[in-house]
């Protein structure tokens, strides 16, 4: 299996410290609002992750933290008149439906920031200790980035560059205007915790180095995030992780790209921001993660009304090959028929390439619809496999009735009205009266049902092109 390490910039054979078992740990979301699209693209590529890891028989740890508390989520706690604890449940729960809705398992732990204090403080402590890390006279903490050798290696940057071309903020308080904080003293009514320098918090980039340590220990497989993450905060990680420990801190760094709005980069000054739940709103959440599966994680993903509609499309035609066919789920087969097993798991060993993985199921597909008019016993066979393989990326999780109906709430009329026209059709057919059966027919398409005749009789799907 072959990953490439966003530390290394190359592909390289992915070996676990301990054969056989996977440590991962991946960023997680502030939770002071409503997930949006970027978290659902880092949601869904890590869970396919998770889930083809475990398929190849890995047993995988995913570790995904929880930050409850940053200076966000102290201003949106005040602005809305509750409580942190408050907004945080609230957040917290919202972010389960809607992750659940998406069809992403949850990870093995949840850590959050603020059950892990003592670890953070000790963190802290160790860098002091060690001169990585000094208290201000304000009961702030800062990390020494000078003092760091390697600091820079994941973004490929050099300390002098960073310094020439950033905008960083004057503070007296720092030694270098690189410094970054990692204890904050609190201001007066703010939420603090008791540490040896002040009454406050951690600083954010902190949090992470001791939960990430607590879970997984001090050097573990796999660490994931958004690509806004590399700088400063997963290089900042780096810094303070190896500075306490005295040893490696990842193997393998992975990011996931990002998702564009119609080309354009998704910002809330763009006016082109959404939260999953509003896209869920007007969209299949299965459509919405094959979206987000049919390109490469690394890759960037353009969210609009075209794309979208093309992963519907072909959803539906991988439904439609499952359609009618009895699948018994409990019947595991280990080897695949023919070779797309085989195929599948050599594309997916290929740093994970989804887009490949999905041209392996069409393939299956349509050898499955030949199947069902030339070989009818193979057909559950091969629907079984592709429902399998589906799985690993975590799709083809509905009937294929449901998801071919579709949204037919969003119709003119509901089912048992369509049900009555269909009986009606029937009975013109069969006294004859055929233009009024194509009369019925063609109305209920042009309302986006479109009928399917077999010998079982007649059946429909929603046509989602027809406004």
């Amino acid at each position: 299996m072959q990953i490439y390490n966003t530390l290394t910039r190359t592909r390289q054979a992915f070996n676990p410290i301990e054969p056989g078992k996977v440590r991962m740990y991946v960023c997680g979301m502030t939770v002071y609002d409503y997930c949006h699209l970027g978290h659902a693209r880092v949601m869904v590529a890590f869970d396919v992750i998770t889930r083809y890891l475990r398929h190849r028989g890995f047993e995988v740890t995913y570790v995904r933290n929880i930050t409850d508390i940053d200076d966000k989520i102290l201003r949106r706690a005040e602005e809305n008149g509750e409580s942190i604890g408050e907004l945080t449940a609230r957040m917290i729960d919202a972010m389960h439906e809607d992750e659940q809705r998406l069809f992403v398992l949850r990870p093995d732990q949840e850590p959050r920031a603020t059950a892990h204090i003592d670890e953070i403080v000790a963190m802290i402590s160790t860098l002091i200790d060690k001169g990585y890390a000094y208290a201000a006279d304000n009961g702030d903490v800062y990390y020494r980035v000078r003092k760091f050798d390697g600091y820079g290696k994941l973004n490929n940057r050099d300390l002098d560059d960073m310094r020439a071309g950033a905008r960083i903020d004057i503070d007296e308080h720092k030694e270098d205007p690189l410094d970054f904080v990692l204890w904050k003293a609190a201001k007066p009514g703010e939420a603090s915790w008791t540490s040896p320098w002040s009454e406050g918090r951690p600083g954010w980039h902190i949090e992470c180095s001791a939960m990430s340590t607590c879970c997984l220990g001090e050097t573990f497989d796999i660490h994931g995030g958004g690509p806004d993450l590399t700088f400063p905060h997963h290089e900042n990680e780096i810094a303070q992780s190896e500075a306490a420990t005295g040893k490696p801190y990842v193997n393998t760094w992975m990011h996931a790209g990002a998702v564009r709005v119609d080309s354009e980069k998704m910002s809330k000054s763009l006016g082109n921001f959404f939260t999953i739940r509003e896209v869920l709103e007007h969209h299949d959440p299965e459509v919405v993660r094959y979206l987000l599966v049919a390109s490469h994680y690394r890759s960037p993903i353009n969210y609009a009304p075209a794309s979208l509609s093309e992963a519907r499309k072909s959803l539906e035609r991988f439904y439609t090959a499952l359609d009618g066919i009895e699948v018994d789920d409990s019947d595991t087969i280990e080897v695949g028929p023919g070779d797309y097993a085989a195929r599948f798991t050599a594309v997916m060993d290929d740093d994970f390439n989804t887009p490949e993985a999905l041209s392996v199921m069409f393939d299956l597909a349509r050898e499955l619809n030949r199947a069902r008019q030339d070989n009818p016993e193979q057909a559950p066979v091969l629907a079984r496999e592709l429902k399998r393989l589906g799985s690993v990326l975590g799709l083809l999780q509905q009937s294929p009735a449901a998801f071919l109906k579709g949204a037919s709430g969003n119709l003119a009329l509901g089912e048992d009205e369509i049900e009555a026209r269909i009986v009606a059709r029937a009975e013109a057919k069969k006294a004859r009266d055929f233009a009024e059966a194509d009369r019925i027919r063609d109305e209920l398409a042009a309302m986006g049902i479109v009928l399917k005749d077999s010998r079982e009789g007649t059946t429909w799907v929603v046509d989602h092109s027809v406004s």
